[in-house]
C-alpha cells in the first residue's frame, strides 16, 4: 500500500468513526455494509447516488464517505419533519428534536453539523423537502439509490416508485429496516424487498442485518 493509498484508508475510517458517532437508528455494521455496497455501485466511475430519509446524518455520512472515495455526490432527500414514528405519542419521539419556534420536528440543523464536521460538503448535496415531489421532477440516473423514509405504506411505497426506476442497469438499489418476520418491524420495506424480486427487474447482492441490496439486472417495465 503507498501513501496515497494509507491516506485515503486513513481518512475512510475517520468518517466511519463520524458515522458511529453520528445520531440515528442504523447499526455500525449495517452502516458499514451501506457503505460498501455505494462504493461499489460507485467504482464504475462514480456518478450520482441518493438517499431517501436521513434524519440527522448518520446514513449520509457512511455514503459521503463513498461517494468522496469514488467521485460520486450524494444528494440527501428528507423533508426533516420526521416520520409517523417519531412524532408525539410514539416509540421513536425524541423530544430534544423539537423545534421551541414552532413545535414540530427538526432535524436539520443536526444533519447540516453532522455533514460539515465530516468535511463532505462538497460531495453531499441537502434537498429539503418531499422525497415524491423531487423523484417527480427528478432525471439524472442513478448508480445508487438507498430508501430509508417513511415506513408506512403510503410512504414507502412513494419512495420505491419515485425513485427505483432512476436506477440504471448494474446500479444498486438498497432498501433499510426489511424485516421478514412480522414480529421484528413493519411490513412495507419488506414488501418492497419482496415485489422488487418478483419483478425479475432486480436481484439480490447482500444483506446485512435489516439491511438489503438489490442490483438492476434489467430496465424498469415502462
Amino acid at each position: 500500500m503507498n501513501a496515497l493509498d494509507d491516506t485515503a484508508a486513513a481518512r475512510t475510517a475517520a468518517l466511519v468513526g463520524l458515522a458511529r458517532a453520528t445520531r440515528g437508528f442504523m447499526p455500525d455494521d449495517e452502516g458499514e455494509a451501506l457503505m460498501a455496497a455505494a462504493a461499489d455501485a460507485g467504482q464504475a466511475g462514480g456518478g450520482t447516488f441518493v438517499e431517501i430519509g436521513a434524519w440527522c446524518g448518520k446514513s449520509t455520512v457512511y455514503l459521503g464517505a463513498a461517494a468522496e472515495a469514488t467521485g460520486a455526490v450524494l444528494f440527501s432527500i428528507d423533508h426533516h419533519r420526521g416520520s409517523e414514528e417519531n412524532q408525539p405519542g410514539w416509540d421513536y419521539h425524541e423530544a430534544d428534536l423539537v423545534s421551541p419556534e414552532d413545535g414540530r420536528l427538526d432535524t436539520l440543523p443536526h444533519w447540516r453539523r453532522a455533514v460539515a464536521a465530516a468535511g463532505l460538503e462538497t460531495r453531499v448535496v441537502g434537498i429539503v423537502g418531499d422525497s415524491a415531489t423531487v423523484a417527480a421532477h427528478w432525471g439524472t440516473p442513478l448508480a445508487f439509490c438507498f430508501i430509508d423514509g417513511g415506513h408506512g405504506a403510503e410512504p414507502a411505497w412513494a419512495d420505491f416508485n419515485g425513485w427505483s426506476p432512476h436506477v440504471v442497469v448494474g446500479g444498486r438499489l438498497a432498501i433499510h429496516d426489511v424485516f421478514p418476520d412480522p414480529a421484528d418491524g413493519g411490513r412495507p420495506p419488506y414488501e418492497l424487498w419482496c415485489a422488487a424480486l418478483a419483478s425479475g427487474e432486480w436481484s439480490e447482492v447482500s444483506e446485512c442485518g435489516s439491511l438489503r441490496v438489490l442490483r438492476r439486472v434489467a430496465p424498469p417495465r415502462s
